[in-house]
């Protein structure tokens, strides 16, 4: 039978199972640098309009002709500047960040690509380019995944570990990145804070779940600045620890360069770094090590969660 995505509204309910993280940690966090500058909807890419999105000009009117360079040049902040901010502050601790790549965008900025790879981060493969897979066709879809791979395979010398789309999958989208194969686990679902299988076309499909909520995306809505982002995110955080005592479970924290990579909003990020770093039972740890944690001591066992 061909995969088919079904709701579960039940998950693993109220007996979770132990994760059992390295050094018995409460808590498992891992930090998410989207990297996304240069594969954007663009007028010179064909698209025919200039995205905003995550930018000081979101949720604006686009410039209906032509090209928006305010716009252009917020996205260019992302790759010229933020990254280098976010990237030092993770350096100067010694700590390891997931890069969500969108392959076309690594390819234009070689200079970025050669940091991510001297720092050893993981690659968790955020498409071609910044499009909605869920309006391909499946072919379309499936070359898409295809190119992504090659793309970051060459810009960075190693294969995507994962996959999580742009935008909201399509209903092809985990079959599609199972057959293509290479791929431990995909992070697209948002309905779970612990790892889980799906069987996809008789296979085991690890699904590493992902967050909007401890995202830097509220500085587009509810934050205003960087102590009300930190107090929100440290909010999640200190719950999670408390009851990680009895039920472990893990955290993403996704932050996107043109945006948290502002010196105003990267000091929020700073203040949480070190106040995460001052729990010694917390694992800060890379999206793949989550992922072949999970795998090696919660294997598959013939069916997904709820099959």
């Amino acid at each position: 039978m061909t995969y088919e995505v079904k709701r579960d509204y039940i998950g693993y309910g109220g007996n979770p199972p132990d994760p059992k993280w390295p050094g018995g940690a409460r808590l498992a966090v891992n930090f998410v640098m989207n990297y996304e500058e240069g594969s954007e909807p663009s007028v010179q890419d064909g698209e025919g309009y200039t995205e905003n999105g995550h930018t000081e000009s979101n949720g604006t009117t686009p410039v209906p002709k032509g090209r928006d360079l305010a716009a252009e040049g917020m996205f260019e902040y992302g790759s010229r500047v933020g990254f280098w901010r976010l990237h030092r502050l993770f350096q100067e601790r010694g700590l390891p960040v997931t890069i969500f790549a969108c392959a076309l965008a690594l390819e234009r900025n070689p200079e970025a690509a050669a940091a991510i790879r001297a720092a050893g981060y993981d690659i968790c493969c955020h498409g071609w380019r910044w499009v909605k897979h869920y309006e391909l066709t499946e072919a379309e879809e499936r070359e898409h995944i295809a190119r992504a791979v090659t793309s970051l395979e060459r810009t960075l010398g190693q294969k995507p570990d994962g996959w999580y789309c742009r935008y909201g999958p399509s209903v092809n989208t985990r079959r599609l990145v199972t057959e293509h194969g290479g791929f431990l686990y995909d992070s697209d679902y948002y309905g779970e804070e612990l790892p889980f299988w799906v069987t996809v076309e008789g296979q085991g499909r690890l699904v590493v779940p992902y967050s909007l909520t401890n995202n830097d995306g509220k500085y587009n809505g509810v934050t205003g600045n960087a102590d009300q982002w930190f107090a929100f995110v440290r909010d999640a955080f200190d719950m999670l620890y408390a009851e990680g005592a009895r039920t472990p479970k893990m955290m993403s924290v996704g932050l996107h360069m043109r945006l948290i990579g502002h010196p105003a909003r990267a000091a929020g990020l700073q203040r949480l770094l070190d106040y995460m770093m001052q729990r010694r039972d917390v694992w800060i740890a890379k999206r793949v090590d989550i992922a072949r944690h999970w795998a090696a001591t919660h294997p598959y066992a013939g069916k997904g969660l709820n099959e």
